[in-house]
């Protein structure tokens, strides 16, 4: 009994990034392989003024509008189709995220169901 009781607990203890994002018809989703090349090594500057930063060596900066930054580091997974970005900060707070192409731009999909279109990828 126990140990069912314990596979419950493990199965609820599923990554977090195994959620719904608000992905719409007319959104390509990237697999691990596209977020890889939309990610790693990649600086996305968003219309609000926000930038961040995903290192090749796996740190992440975000750079807020008033200049203030916060740090941290990131990975790459696989939510089982779509690849996600998932990032710890420094500060202990943690979030996944989804790139999609929307036909013009690059969007960031947050789980809490925001879109952030990036202005610039470089």
């Amino acid at each position: 009994m126990r140990l069912l009781f314990a596979a419950v607990l493990t199965c609820l203890a599923l990554p977090v990034f195994a959620q719904e994002f608000a992905v719409r018809d007319s959104d390509r989703v990237l697999d691990a392989d596209g977020m890889a090349a939309d990610v790693v090594g990649r600086t996305h500057e968003f219309f609000y003024g926000g930038v961040s930063f995903f290192s090749v060596s796996g740190t992440y900066t975000y750079t807020y509008t008033d200049g203030a930054r916060a740090y941290g580091s990131y990975a790459l997974k696989d939510d089982g189709q779509d690849g996600v970005v998932c990032s710890d900060f420094d500060n202990g707070f943690s979030r996944c995220d989804k790139y999609v192409h929307d036909g013009t731009r690059l969007v960031l999909l947050t789980e809490d169901g925001n879109r952030f279109p990036v202005k610039e990828a470089r």
